[in-house]
């Protein structure tokens, strides 16, 4: 019986598929890769090895609108902000049958596919030479392959990052992201580019999907220069999902008074709802810092849910439903400059008494690296929590500088984060233990040395122009408005 997947009717299993054309022809072209790919050798069934059943799964896939841009069927086995502040266009590459790329080292056999199987050798089976979807050593494979090629093309790996491939100079530059079978391609010279797509469609099956417009649920605008992205659709889908297409739309995510606990007397909701939601509020978060920590809140009652928090889920919807076109915008700034702001509030959790660390970074620009994290101890002073927060910021700082480094964008400056507390400020430059400070974990120490060498320091500014202040609390309308307004998180 079909299924129905984002809303589109998808065919459950191969006899609900075979009188369509459209998905019989998806089946050929599948095993028509396969086929020209040499993913596996018909054999003789050998008697003294597992043989793994497979069958079919089919997708369709959308475009940004919602409408259909290709059938998928496949046998199973049981970049955006650096490209802004240089002017540059992403553009996106779909690796056809990626994982059928790999090569394998271990003997596997598999069964003939359901529907297609080869007249006079029934009783004959599939000995795979190359990786198949399902099977778990594909990933591995397929990585390896083009982690190979890329280095054969010239290109460096990011020691930081192991998905980031780099090539080239300042003058002449080229950025890969690698995610599965997608590469999101970006660089100082079209001509660059288009060398590099010509050099892959040697090896590999390439769809070149033009300019970045649509990836994981993501909208991606690229106009004049600037990039804006945001998560429209996906946000109207799970509004949809929920039941709350038609709510009642709110200013903020959630109320500035209201304090949950785990203790509640409310009555117990259903706990899978529950976890879906917020799993679907998580993936938003992607491009909606603004429900970063509101979002984190909820979730911290998956394995107690009960209709007090379940509520507070909902207002989070209903704030999505009135912002539902809002999204981070990216433009290129003239001082290429990193600075994180840093920020926590005190016990704000009631029962556990645990505070809430948040961060986030820009160089001038939309932010483009934020958290929001209840604190793994209980800090017993409010300088200790600001303290713990910074530290956190402090080790993103530096893996930011690091990233930024691999890509020729070396941060020479002292790169500053914001905090709001000078007592913290001056424990963290001062070499000296004191009654004060000796209950604090030793590891935190390490901010002591970090800021000797100058790369990074902490820096106070006043509470009026902390933006983290968004990730750690609850804020009132007017205070959470000018706070997004300052993040540019904006309906372009």
């Amino acid at each position: 019986m079909p299924i129905r997947s984002r809303g589109v009717l998808e065919p459950a299993g191969y006899w609900d598929a075979k009188e369509d054309p459209k998905w019989r022809a998806a089946m050929q072209e599948e095993l028509a890769m396969i086929d020209k790919n040499q993913t596996w050798k018909l054999v003789t069934r050998p008697e003294h090895k597992k043989v793994i059943g497979v069958k079919w799964v089919f997708r369709t896939k959308l475009n940004a609108d919602g409408s259909i841009n290709k059938h998928k069927a496949r046998i199973l086995l049981e970049c955006c902000y650096i490209s802004a502040q240089k002017g540059w266009k992403i553009y996106h590459l779909d690796v056809k049958l990626a994982f059928l790329n790999g090569f394998l080292e271990e003997e596997i056999y598999i069964e003939q596919p359901e529907g297609f199987v080869v007249k006079e050798h029934e009783d004959k089976v599939y000995l795979l030479k190359k990786a198949l979807y399902g099977l778990k050593q594909a990933p591995r494979a397929w990585y390896s392959r083009i982690d190979e090629y890329l280095m054969k093309l010239g290109f460096v790996k990011s020691l930081s990052e192991s998905t980031l491939y780099i090539k080239g100079d300042q003058t002449n530059f080229l950025v890969i992201c690698l995610y599965v079978d997608d590469l999101l391609v970006t660089g100082s010279s079209v001509e660059f580019i288009q060398q590099f797509k010509d050099d892959m469609k040697q090896v590999f099956e390439m769809s070149d999907l033009g300019e970045m417009s649509y990836f994981l649920g993501m909208e991606v605008e690229q106009k004049n220069g600037d990039i804006f992205i945001c998560q429209r659709k996906y946000a109207k889908d799970m509004l949809k999902k929920f039941n709350m297409e038609n709510c009642k739309s709110m200013s903020t995510p959630m109320c500035p008074k209201e304090k949950l606990c785990k203790d509640d007397e409310a009555e117990q909701v259903d706990e899978t709802l529950y976890r879906s939601l917020i799993g679907c509020l998580m993936y938003l978060t992607t491009t909606r810092p603004d429900v970063m920590y509101d979002v984190s809140v909820v979730s911290r009652f998956m394995n107690c849910a009960k209709e007090s928090h379940f509520k507070a889920e909902k207002r989070v919807l209903r704030y999505v439903k009135g912002t539902i076109n809002y999204g981070i915008k990216f433009c290129r700034s003239q001082n290429f400059k990193l600075q994180g702001y840093s920020d926590s509030d005190w016990a704000g959790f009631l029962d556990d008494m645990k505070s809430t660390s948040g961060y986030c970074f820009s160089s001038g620009s939309g932010i483009f690296s934020w958290c929001s994290k209840k604190q793994e101890i209980v800090a017993q002073s409010t300088t200790e929590a600001e303290f713990i927060a910074a530290t956190a910021a402090i080790n993103q700082a530096l893996w930011l500088r690091k990233i930024l480094s691999d890509m020729h964008l070396e941060q020479r400056e002292t790169t500053e984060v914001m905090v709001d507390n000078q007592a913290a400020i001056a424990i963290s430059k001062n070499p000296v233990f004191h009654g004060k400070t000796k209950h604090f974990s030793i590891k935190l120490f390490f901010l002591r040395d970090v800021q000797k060498d100058g790369a990074v320091c902490l820096k106070y500014c006043k509470t009026e122009d902390q933006l983290s202040d968004i990730f750690t609390k609850a804020l009132p309308t007017s205070r959470f408005e000018l706070l997004r307004e300052k993040l540019e998180i904006s309906n372009r």
